[in-house]
């Protein structure tokens, strides 16, 4: 699969890797230019977060979100954006403490668990990173370091997406010449079924194994096929583009 993937950023339109673009953001010029000019108002915190799978970085999100906002509220973002497919549950670890989609607290098994209807002021610092589990059963997990903060004005939106990575371009496991249009669900699970147009046609496991690539770290997982509110390929700011005359 591919690596080292770049993304746009939101305000510049420049594409750099995840971890130049961590470096990015606190400096982009029409960034500072922005939130310059937002003086006047309400003010209120946000939180930067860098969010990625566990166990790899082929995708990944830069997002800034008001520090009111709930952690349902960004599970819900992160399910909206990457997860969501049959309604599973979910959970963060955060210090110890485990707050979940559904919080059912037994005195007699388990460590006690708490609800994510509670504000990020309460459990976010600046430079801690916490874990996320969605789907207790084929598990998608992720990780999220909170990259800074700031006191701005307050928007219209309690989150933002300041970057994402592109969409990946994968090869065909089975003749290594096209690029995959599919994904066989079967196969995944086997480290494989990246399928071409051709090579689709006379799969073994069928058609009715046969998934949409999506920009997601669970493309392929429990039938996901991609986010129905969300694009794969993140944009800069419409008006970059009138800016730059595009």
């Amino acid at each position: 699969m591919a690596k080292r993937i770049k993304g746009k950023c939101k305000y510049c339109g420049k594409e750099y890797t995840m971890s130049y673009m961590n470096k990015h953001l606190p400096f982009c010029e029409k960034r500072k230019e922005k939130l310059a000019g937002e003086t006047k108002g309400r003010q209120c915190g946000y939180f930067e977060l860098a969010i990625y799978p566990k166990y790899h970085r082929e995708h990944w999100l830069f997002i800034e979100i008001r520090d009111t906002a709930t952690l349902k509220d960004l599970d819900s973002f992160l399910r909206d954006i990457w997860l969501e497919c049959c309604g599973h549950l979910s959970a963060f670890e955060i210090g110890g403490i485990r707050y979940e989609s559904m919080p059912v607290n037994d005195p007699f098994w388990g460590e006690p668990v708490k609800s994510m209807n509670c504000k990020l002021k309460t459990v976010l610092e600046k430079g801690m990173t916490i874990d996320y589990e969605y789907d207790f059963g084929s598990a998608t997990e992720l990780m999220i370091t909170v990259v800074n903060s700031r006191t701005g004005r307050q928007g219209k939106e309690k989150l933002t997406i300041l970057s994402r990575n592109n969409p990946h371009v994968y090869m065909c496991d089975e003749c290594g010449k096209k690029p995959a249009v599919c994904i066989c669900a079967e196969c995944i699970y086997e480290g494989y079924g990246l399928l071409c147009e051709d090579c689709a046609k006379d799969h073994e496991c069928g058609e009715e194994m046969l998934m949409d690539l999506c920009n997601s770290p669970r493309m392929g997982v429990c039938g996901y096929e991609g986010s129905e509110i969300y694009p794969d390929q993140f944009m800069a700011d419409p008006e970059l583009e009138k800016d730059e005359g595009v």
